[in-house]
């Protein structure tokens, strides 16, 4: 199930804004979260257009999970650098070099929605 916080933000998106702490704060009173505040220029979500963003909050929380998989297993700025460094060195600036083997090869294992 996706978090209020998703569906909100895709909401707040769809309208053409971004999410901005000072316009929108969520809660936990115990019984769930809730919108505490909402100063936006545009109607607050109502529980049905908030209930309509769960297959893409679902997708969207998804994806991320799998971004942050990929961040990781990419390895640092500097080995990926290093990585296309050699593959040049050796012309090998094509999907026949070791950056794109290793590149591809986290996202066939780590692939979106």
């Amino acid at each position: 199930m996706a978090s209020l916080y998703t569906k909100v933000k895709l909401y707040i998106e769809a309208n053409s804004k971004t999410w901005d702490s000072t316009k929108v704060s969520l809660e936990n009173n115990g019984s769930g979260d809730y919108i505490k505040n909402w100063t936006y220029s545009f109607s607050k979500p109502t529980d049905s257009q908030i209930a309509s963003y769960e297959t893409a909050g679902n997708t969207e929380e998804n994806n991320n999970a799998i971004r942050s998989t990929r961040r990781v297993a990419y390895g640092s700025i500097g080995d990926q650098l290093d990585l296309l460094y050699k593959d040049m060195l050796a012309d090998k600036g094509d999907k026949t070099g070791e950056w794109f083997k290793k590149i591809k090869a986290v996202k066939d294992a780590n692939a979106k929605e």
